[in-house]
């Protein structure tokens, strides 16, 4: 999907004004245990320039992560018939949108890919019935990169990206994570990257106030079932939830997220990383899900302060 701003997002900071934030320098170990699973609401595409709440706090938990192998992305802007996952070397960042200001098309993500990593996927999604092909052709799209901006400022951990198949639903969505949940006990981080909220009609281009009433009530809803480990609700979440078609008039943005709960399973806890609202109706909420690190856990069922 291409991502089309109907106004400028204004003036904002040349890409050589970004500051380099160094990731971890503990790097993961088998000792250490499986990794968690995270999806992250990536936002408009000017999220990589203007970081708001929920920059900082990726930053933060990028920070708290012990330095994973390779970052596997589910990203809402790759979907295929079938799996593909990228096994280059060098990805190229995409710049897969239009209307934005000219300094986000000059920006670069120049993390390396993970090809032996992307192979292991290959191997875990064909063991569970996928068929699941090599793509050596796909980069890094912006529901990649811009998040890993944030992520992982310094671009230093290997990442490859999993598409997902077009006629994904909540449950292959869940299953397309649990065909890939080996990986996390072998170092690697899966990410889930969408958007809690994804209405593109109702996006205030000129900043927006207060969130609209129905985004914030989704997005409670959301909270409620990650954090109370109600992953059969969350599956059915186009179904159940308040307001969910006006969220979400398609849902691609939101399969990530149940891929990133189906690489953790509903027995580790899950944690709001919360990223306020942008644009009026976009959720920028995050989640872990799995061991979260003292410097981002609270209690079930209350959000992460940035």
């Amino acid at each position: 999907m291409i991502f089309v701003s109907a106004k400028g997002s204004g003036k904002v900071p040349e890409p050589q004004e970004r500051p380099i934030i160094m990731s971890s320098s503990i790097a993961w170990r088998p000792e250490m245990g499986r990794l968690p699973s995270i999806f992250v609401s990536h936002g408009a595409p000017s999220f990589a320039l203007e970081p708001g709440v929920a920059g900082p706090a990726l930053t933060a938990l990028g920070q708290s992560l012990p330095t994973p192998k390779a970052v596997l992305v589910v990203s809402a802007h790759w979907m295929t018939p079938q799996p593909r996952v990228a096994v280059t070397a060098s990805p190229e960042t995409i710049h897969d949108f239009g209307g934005f200001d000219p300094a986000l098309y000059r920006l670069n993500y120049p993390a390396p890919g993970a090809p032996e990593v992307a192979q292991r996927a290959l191997e875990a999604l064909r063991d569970a019935g996928w068929d699941a092909q090599p793509d050596t052709q796909w980069g890094f799209d912006h529901g990649t990169w811009v998040p890993l901006m944030h992520l992982f400022p310094d671009a230093s951990v290997p990442v490859f990206q999993v598409s997902m198949p077009r006629t994904t639903q909540g449950d292959s969505a869940y299953a397309l994570g649990q065909a890939l949940a080996p990986l996390a006990d072998e170092g690697v981080l899966i990410v889930g990257s969408g958007s809690l909220t994804h209405n593109l009609y109702e996006v205030q281009w000129d900043g927006g106030g207060e969130p609209v009433a129905y985004a914030r009530e989704f997005s409670e809803w959301i909270r409620t079932a990650v954090t109370g480990r109600q992953h059969q609700a969350l599956r059915r979440t186009m179904h159940e939830a308040p307001h969910a078609h006006r969220a979400h008039p398609t849902a691609e943005h939101l399969w990530p997220l149940m891929v990133a709960a189906g690489a953790a399973g509903d027995e580790p806890p899950g944690t709001v990383v919360d990223g306020g609202f942008t644009h009026g109706v976009l959720s920028m909420d995050s989640f872990v899900f799995g061991t979260v690190p003292a410097l981002l856990t609270e209690p079930a069922g209350q959000a992460v302060p940035a």
